[in-house]
């Protein structure tokens, strides 16, 4: 790696650990195998390691989907290098995972709401949540709630203050 940023040597082969951390600004060209394999952001990731100097780079996905998420994901990347909007692709093709839970992608065990679709509702709601919390932490004065959280949670009521 000394080697590559010195510009001694011309070629870097490496596996996905570049992703984060370096700053080469003479590399102008990254090739991603299988690059439908990969998620949107480590891909934007990936992308980002090129085109940091003044001259052109490219970086070159090769993939072959065979699911279509993975045509939607290599499309994504042809079509933006906004990492915002790839993000909530990724969101939207992976899915949200559990919100009470700790799978952190696929279908969301919310009933009702999406995110990020319904993030002001969601924001909201948890504003209020906050509110009645401070007021009645035990949720003394809100049986019906206390049940419902109960039911929910059991136990783990931790679980409502990890952010």
């Amino acid at each position: 790696m000394d080697d590559f940023r010195a510009g001694r040597v011309d070629v870097l082969v490496a596996t996905t650990v570049i992703e984060v951390g370096v700053d080469v600004p003479n590399a102008t060209v990254m090739i991603v195998e299988d690059a439908d394999r990969f998620g949107l952001s480590q891909l934007h990731q990936l992308r980002g390691r090129v085109g940091r100097g003044a001259a052109q780079s490219w970086c070159f996905l090769f993939g072959d989907p065979t699911t279509p998420e993975g045509d939607e994901r290599m499309h994504a990347m042809a079509s933006s290098t906004d990492g915002f909007l790839l993000a909530e692709k990724d969101l939207e093709i992976r899915g949200a995972g559990e919100v009470f839970g700790e799978r952190q992608s696929g279908f969301s065990d919310l009933k009702l709401g999406r995110i990020p679709r319904d993030e002001p509702i969601v924001m909201e709601t948890r504003r209020v949540a906050e509110g009645i919390l401070d007021a009645d932490p035990e949720l003394a004065a809100h049986a019906q709630l206390r049940e419902e959280v109960e039911d929910l949670l059991g136990d783990d009521v931790e679980f409502l203050f990890k952010s």
